[in-house]
């Protein structure tokens, strides 16, 4: 099976925010053909979580888990310290009040 680009899924992935009226933005613009992505969800309350995808080597399913949560300076802590390890890193930002990220729908993973 073929496997998409990053800059392809991230695309993809914007538009089907935009289509649910979720604000985001690219932050990091990681490496179009191989780079891994995070996602940042800010709950504009001061609050956030950061998401990575993540392989299960069980069942062979691309799963997005929670890296880290908490106050909106410690995830943003996270992320970079994530970035100083990768260069080719995309960071995505949401930003909704209730929480929505959209990632746990079918075709993100």
């Amino acid at each position: 099976m073929a496997r998409l680009t990053a800059r392809f899924w991230v695309d993809a992935y914007l538009a089907r925010l935009r289509l649910r009226d979720i604000p985001a933005f690219v932050v990091a613009h990681g490496d179009d053909t191989g780079g891994a992505v995070l996602v940042k969800q800010s709950t504009l309350d001061g609050r956030a979580r950061v998401f990575q995808r993540s392989f299960d080597l069980m069942s062979g399913a691309r799963l997005w888990i929670e890296l880290a949560a908490g106050e909106e300076r410690e995830v943003d802590a996270a992320v970079a310290r994530q970035r100083g390890f990768d260069p080719d890193l995309w960071v995505i930002e949401v930003e909704d009040r209730a929480g929505r990220h959209l990632l746990d729908e079918e075709g993100l993973g």
